[in-house]
């Protein structure tokens, strides 16, 4: 792989950065270098959503958030890695300054075509009608996410429901304004003068830059960074790298290693990003299997795995935020291994398997089989993860995800539970109890699962499974939950899945949930069966 600078497309023109330090953070180029600071440094861990800005890039057929070819995701800035926009556009909030609803002004060929001074993008001008900004530190933050909404409604001639905003905005903090202004701009942004993004330029650039081939980025020697960072674009270039470097770290979404960086100052030596490797993120239909690529982001994954299962769609909403799920992968959610990752009880439950590559090599894994101990896994050195697979279930298996956390949207669990039950009858023909939070590693509760396999699916056998889950789990205490509370609630919702799911008289969502009663629009195509 040939050494050559970081180029994507900003401020209508293509970029290169030579002397960056490959753990470099965009929000840190933006303010410190390119003196672009409009993007704001708040919590510095992808949280508080300061930092909101947009990437685009050329989308794939079907693609959400798609504008003319053009796919525009939320990212915080403050922890991906700059080498990661290598071939991607950029788009922060001095940009919507210069979007405008007519054509290009004489003299101006790029993106982005200039308005007058007064005059101010549909999104942030919305934002001063409504009153919904008061200091002002979260707003850019907030235009960002609400441009990112405002783009493909826009051009198709659709608006959000307010539920649907609020979800958009899920990842972004404000603590003077309050959300109701700012839903309400997020409707009146539709009603002023439109203002479109001219995406012709930019997908240009963006299919030049795909020339430039894989990267490998050393900063200049005067920088002073250490390590190297390897972008390769096809599945073979990337076994055959990790192959060579066993010990490289493998980043995909940056959305735990970037704090790694931000938050305790490790140095990460050589970095392998697989965020360039489309085969990696092609989710695809085989023989009834789903296939997610490692690399495919946690809304994509998400969005296929509630498309044959409506029930997870609650988990796939509540899981992190919108700038965090189109960054992170659940191949990395999934390989990183944290017991507090909500990805692995549901894919337990679906029984799902790991694709693991070491060269030309495949093999593959039960993901129940994947996890040692604490952060520890399988994986032998050289080797990755290449696909999540998720088998075609029987059609009467019933599938339930619920996510605990002290804040609703976007939080990290307490505990996060995985279950599925498959009925002969009254009798439990099979049955899956994953947990995350409730151990060092997220795991199925096998004894609780023994005590209710060829049992009548009735109270008696809930109480003994109930009982069951003590010898599973020993969880800890820490800042999230005490141990007693975490036994509790894994006792909770275990009987909550009884109630959902006895074939007598179950329980209705609405009953259950105060999910079901929130005004989300309906996603299309989502069917399960009804127990």
């Amino acid at each position: 792989m040939t050494t050559r600078p970081i180029r994507f497309f900003h401020r209508g023109a293509i970029v290169e950065i030579a002397a960056a330090a490959p753990t470099r953070t965009v929000l840190d180029w933006l303010r410190e270098d390119a003196h672009r600071r409009g993007t704001k440094e708040g919590c510095n861990e992808g949280d508080c959503g300061a930092c909101t800005v947009v990437v685009g890039t050329i989308a794939e057929p079907g693609a959400s958030n798609a504008v003319r070819g053009l796919r525009l995701e939320t990212v915080n800035a403050c922890i991906q890695f700059l080498p990661t926009l290598d071939g991607k556009a950029l788009f922060t909030v001095e940009d919507l300054k210069a979007i405008d609803a007519g054509a290009p002004h004489a003299g101006r060929d790029d993106a982005l075509h200039p308005v007058r001074d007064d005059e101010l993008h549909p999104v942030q001008q919305a934002m001063v009608d409504c009153h919904g900004s008061q200091c002002g530190f979260c707003t850019p933050g907030f235009v960002m996410s609400l441009w990112s909404v405002y783009e493909p409604h826009m051009h198709a001639g659709t608006r959000p429901t307010r539920q649907q905003l609020a979800d958009e905005l899920s990842g972004n903090l404000c603590r003077c304004t309050g959300y109701r202004p700012i839903l309400d701009a997020g409707q009146r942004m539709f009603d002023l003068p439109a203002a479109a993004l001219d995406t012709a330029p930019v997908l240009a650039a963006l299919r030049a830059m795909q020339r430039d081939g894989d990267l490998a980025y050393a900063a200049d020697a005067a920088d002073g960074a250490e390590g190297r960072f390897f972008a390769p674009r096809s599945l073979d270039a990337l076994a055959a790298l990790r192959a060579q470097h066993p010990k490289a770290q493998l980043l995909a979404g940056s959305t735990d290693i970037g704090l790694w960086v931000n938050k305790q100052f490790k140095p990460l030596g050589d970095l392998i990003y697989l965020g360039a490797v489309d085969e990696l993120r092609r989710i695809a239909t085989t023989g009834g299997d789903l296939w997610i690529g490692a690399g495919a982001s946690l809304e994509d994954a998400w969005r296929a795995l509630a498309a044959r299962w409506a029930s997870l769609t609650e988990v796939w909403l509540r899981f992190a935020s919108p700038p965090i799920r189109h960054a992170g992968t659940m191949g990395g959610n999934v390989a990183n291994g944290s017991p507090i990752g909500d990805s692995a009880p549901v894919l337990m439950a679906l029984d799902a398997q790991l694709e693991l590559r070491h060269g030309a090599r495949t093999r593959r894994l039960a993901l129940t089989d994947f996890y040692v101990d604490y952060m520890k896994n399988r994986l032998e050195p050289g080797e990755f993860v290449q696909a999540i697979v998720v088998p075609a279930l029987p059609a009467d298996r019933v599938v339930r995800a619920y996510k605990i956390s002290k804040r609703f949207d976007c939080d990290i669990s307490a505990l996060c539970a995985g279950f599925a039950i498959e009925l002969d009858g009254d009798v439990v023909r099979a049955v899956r109890l994953a947990f995350g939070g409730m151990a060092a590693i997220v795991k199925r509760a096998a004894q609780a699962e023994a005590a209710l396999v060829g049992r009548r699916w009735d109270e008696a056998a809930l109480r003994d499974a109930q009982a069951a889950l003590a010898n599973d789990f020993e969880p800890l205490t820490d800042m999230r939950a005490s141990a007693g509370y975490r036994q509790q609630v894994a006792r909770n919702l275990l009987q909550r899945f009884w109630l959902e799911t006895r074939r007598h008289d179950p329980l209705g969502a609405n009953a259950t949930s105060v999910w079901s009663v929130m005004p989300h629009a309906p996603q299309p195509g989502l069917t399960e069966p009804t127990p």
